[in-house]
Protein backbone atom coordinates (compact mmCIF):
# COMPACT_ATOMS: atom_id res chain seq x y z
CA UNK A 1 0.00 0.00 0.00
CA UNK A 2 2.80 2.14 0.20
CA UNK A 3 2.18 4.87 -2.63
CA UNK A 4 3.38 8.48 -2.58
CA UNK A 5 0.53 9.75 -4.47
CA UNK A 6 -0.66 11.80 -1.53
CA UNK A 7 2.60 13.51 -1.55
CA UNK A 8 3.07 17.02 -3.14
CA UNK A 9 6.25 19.02 -2.19
CA UNK A 10 4.09 22.38 -1.69
CA UNK A 11 1.50 20.60 0.83
CA UNK A 12 3.22 20.77 4.50
CA UNK A 13 1.56 17.71 6.00
CA UNK A 14 2.97 15.10 8.09
CA UNK A 15 2.22 11.69 7.39
CA UNK A 16 4.06 8.66 9.00
CA UNK A 17 1.98 5.65 7.69
CA UNK A 18 3.37 4.04 4.90
CA UNK A 19 -0.39 2.27 4.48
CA UNK A 20 -1.64 4.86 2.29
CA UNK A 21 -3.68 3.61 -0.54
CA UNK A 22 -3.35 4.22 -4.14
CA UNK A 23 -4.84 7.57 -5.59
CA UNK A 24 -5.28 8.76 -1.42
CA UNK A 25 -5.01 12.71 -1.37
CA UNK A 26 -3.81 14.04 2.03
CA UNK A 27 -4.09 18.37 2.33
CA UNK A 28 -1.99 20.13 4.17
CA UNK A 29 -1.75 20.53 7.73
CA UNK A 30 -2.51 16.92 8.66
CA UNK A 31 -0.83 14.53 10.92
CA UNK A 32 -1.24 10.48 10.27
CA UNK A 33 0.09 8.64 12.95
CA UNK A 34 2.64 5.26 12.14
CA UNK A 35 0.09 2.73 12.40
CA UNK A 36 -3.09 4.12 10.91
CA UNK A 37 -3.93 2.20 7.48
CA UNK A 38 -5.61 4.39 4.82
CA UNK A 39 -7.39 2.91 1.69
CA UNK A 40 -7.29 4.42 -1.70
CA UNK A 41 -9.14 7.21 -3.33
CA UNK A 42 -9.31 8.92 -0.01
CA UNK A 43 -9.90 12.79 0.25
CA UNK A 44 -8.50 13.74 3.64
CA UNK A 45 -8.81 17.58 3.45
CA UNK A 46 -7.01 20.10 5.81
CA UNK A 47 -6.12 19.89 9.58
CA UNK A 48 -7.35 16.27 9.76
CA UNK A 49 -5.06 14.19 12.49
CA UNK A 50 -5.41 10.07 12.58
CA UNK A 51 -4.13 8.10 14.87
CA UNK A 52 -2.48 4.80 14.60
CA UNK A 53 -5.03 2.29 16.26
CA UNK A 54 -7.27 3.43 13.22
CA UNK A 55 -8.31 2.08 10.04
CA UNK A 56 -9.61 4.09 6.87
CA UNK A 57 -11.26 1.91 4.10
CA UNK A 58 -11.61 3.21 0.17
CA UNK A 59 -13.50 6.24 -1.08
CA UNK A 60 -13.46 7.91 1.79
CA UNK A 61 -13.77 11.68 2.39
CA UNK A 62 -12.87 13.29 5.05
CA UNK A 63 -13.59 17.17 5.44
CA UNK A 64 -11.12 19.55 7.50
CA UNK A 65 -11.07 19.52 11.14
CA UNK A 66 -11.48 16.33 12.38
CA UNK A 67 -9.54 14.16 14.44
CA UNK A 68 -9.65 10.29 13.84
CA UNK A 69 -8.84 8.51 17.53
CA UNK A 70 -7.66 5.48 18.22
CA UNK A 71 -10.26 2.85 18.29
CA UNK A 72 -12.18 4.12 15.09
CA UNK A 73 -12.77 1.69 11.97
CA UNK A 74 -14.20 4.00 8.41
CA UNK A 75 -15.66 1.40 6.37
CA UNK A 76 -15.84 2.09 2.59
CA UNK A 77 -17.74 5.47 1.00
CA UNK A 78 -17.97 7.25 4.14
CA UNK A 79 -18.31 10.97 4.48
CA UNK A 80 -17.33 12.96 7.43
CA UNK A 81 -18.05 16.49 7.19
CA UNK A 82 -16.13 19.18 8.63
CA UNK A 83 -15.34 19.68 12.10
CA UNK A 84 -17.28 16.33 13.32
CA UNK A 85 -15.87 15.42 16.54
CA UNK A 86 -15.28 12.00 17.70
CA UNK A 87 -14.34 10.71 21.04
CA UNK A 88 -12.93 7.35 22.24
CA UNK A 89 -12.88 7.55 25.80
CA UNK A 90 -16.08 7.52 28.04
CA UNK A 91 -13.93 8.59 31.61
CA UNK A 92 -11.25 10.87 30.25
CA UNK A 93 -8.66 12.31 32.29
CA UNK A 94 -5.58 13.94 32.05
CA UNK A 95 -2.91 11.44 31.62
CA UNK A 96 -4.91 8.58 32.50
CA UNK A 97 -5.83 6.19 29.88
CA UNK A 98 -8.23 3.17 29.38
CA UNK A 99 -6.54 -0.26 29.41
CA UNK A 100 -8.67 -0.74 25.40
CA UNK A 101 -10.11 2.57 23.46
CA UNK A 102 -13.44 2.61 23.12
CA UNK A 103 -14.12 1.05 19.64
CA UNK A 104 -16.34 2.80 17.14
CA UNK A 105 -17.48 1.93 13.81
CA UNK A 106 -18.70 3.89 10.61
CA UNK A 107 -20.30 1.22 7.88
CA UNK A 108 -19.89 1.56 4.26
CA UNK A 109 -21.56 4.54 2.72
CA UNK A 110 -22.86 6.33 5.68
CA UNK A 111 -22.76 10.08 6.17
CA UNK A 112 -21.42 12.41 9.03
CA UNK A 113 -22.91 16.00 8.89
CA UNK A 114 -20.68 19.28 10.08
CA UNK A 115 -20.11 19.32 13.54
CA UNK A 116 -21.72 16.11 14.78
CA UNK A 117 -20.20 14.63 17.73
CA UNK A 118 -19.90 10.79 18.13
CA UNK A 119 -19.51 9.06 21.39
CA UNK A 120 -17.29 6.28 21.85
CA UNK A 121 -18.23 2.67 21.18
CA UNK A 122 -21.02 3.96 18.68
CA UNK A 123 -21.52 1.64 15.72
CA UNK A 124 -23.43 4.11 12.89
CA UNK A 125 -24.81 1.50 10.01
CA UNK A 126 -24.50 1.11 6.35
CA UNK A 127 -26.18 4.33 3.97
CA UNK A 128 -27.19 6.10 8.18
CA UNK A 129 -26.90 9.69 7.82
CA UNK A 130 -26.28 12.12 10.60
CA UNK A 131 -27.34 15.61 10.42
CA UNK A 132 -25.20 18.72 11.03
CA UNK A 133 -24.82 19.35 14.81
CA UNK A 134 -26.32 16.20 16.06
CA UNK A 135 -24.83 14.38 19.22
CA UNK A 136 -24.88 10.54 18.87
CA UNK A 137 -25.07 9.12 21.85
CA UNK A 138 -26.40 5.20 20.49
CA UNK A 139 -25.82 3.13 17.60
CA UNK A 140 -27.66 4.07 14.87
CA UNK A 141 -28.95 1.54 12.40
CA UNK A 142 -28.78 0.87 8.60
CA UNK A 143 -30.50 3.43 6.19
CA UNK A 144 -31.69 5.60 8.68
CA UNK A 145 -31.65 9.47 9.17
CA UNK A 146 -30.53 11.28 12.62
CA UNK A 147 -30.00 14.31 13.88
CA UNK A 148 -30.23 16.49 17.17
CA UNK A 149 -29.11 16.92 20.77
CA UNK A 150 -29.25 13.93 21.63
CA UNK A 151 -29.46 12.64 18.70
CA UNK A 152 -32.91 10.61 17.54
CA UNK A 153 -34.35 8.74 14.61
CA UNK A 154 -36.15 10.82 12.27
CA UNK A 155 -36.60 8.96 8.81
CA UNK A 156 -35.60 6.30 6.55
CA UNK A 157 -33.02 7.17 3.70
CA UNK A 158 -31.77 5.57 0.57
CA UNK A 159 -28.50 5.00 -0.35
CA UNK A 160 -29.02 7.97 -2.25
CA UNK A 161 -29.14 9.79 0.61
CA UNK A 162 -33.62 10.78 -0.06
CA UNK A 163 -35.86 10.15 2.87
CA UNK A 164 -37.67 6.79 2.29
CA UNK A 165 -41.09 5.95 3.88
CA UNK A 166 -40.99 2.78 5.27
CA UNK A 167 -44.74 1.87 4.71
CA UNK A 168 -44.56 2.02 0.74
CA UNK A 169 -40.82 0.77 0.27
CA UNK A 170 -39.63 -2.22 1.94
CA UNK A 171 -36.57 -2.05 -0.16
CA UNK A 172 -35.26 1.41 0.59
CA UNK A 173 -34.80 2.95 -2.83
CA UNK A 174 -35.61 6.04 -4.26
CA UNK A 175 -36.71 6.05 -7.89
CA UNK A 176 -32.68 7.16 -8.59
CA UNK A 177 -31.34 4.02 -7.04
CA UNK A 178 -33.68 1.89 -9.35
CA UNK A 179 -32.75 3.46 -11.98
CA UNK A 180 -29.52 2.99 -11.01
CA UNK A 181 -30.00 -0.56 -10.42
CA UNK A 182 -31.09 -0.89 -13.94
CA UNK A 183 -35.05 -0.64 -13.49
CA UNK A 184 -37.59 2.32 -14.21
CA UNK A 185 -36.85 5.78 -15.95
CA UNK A 186 -34.53 8.34 -15.15
CA UNK A 187 -35.87 10.39 -12.40
CA UNK A 188 -33.83 13.71 -13.99
CA UNK A 189 -36.13 12.91 -17.20
CA UNK A 190 -39.54 12.55 -15.83
CA UNK A 191 -40.16 16.36 -16.03
CA UNK A 192 -38.09 17.51 -18.79
CA UNK A 193 -39.80 18.33 -21.46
Amino acid sequence: MNNNNYYNKNIINDVKSINVGAGTKIWQFCVVFPDAKIGKNCNICANVLIENDVIIGDNVTIKSGVQIYDGITIEDNVFIGPNVSFTNDLKPRSKKYPREFAKTFLKTGCSIGANATILPGITIGEFAMIGAGSVITKNVPNNQLWYGNPASFKAYVCKCGNKISDDNNANLLCDNCIYLAGGGVNPSEINAT
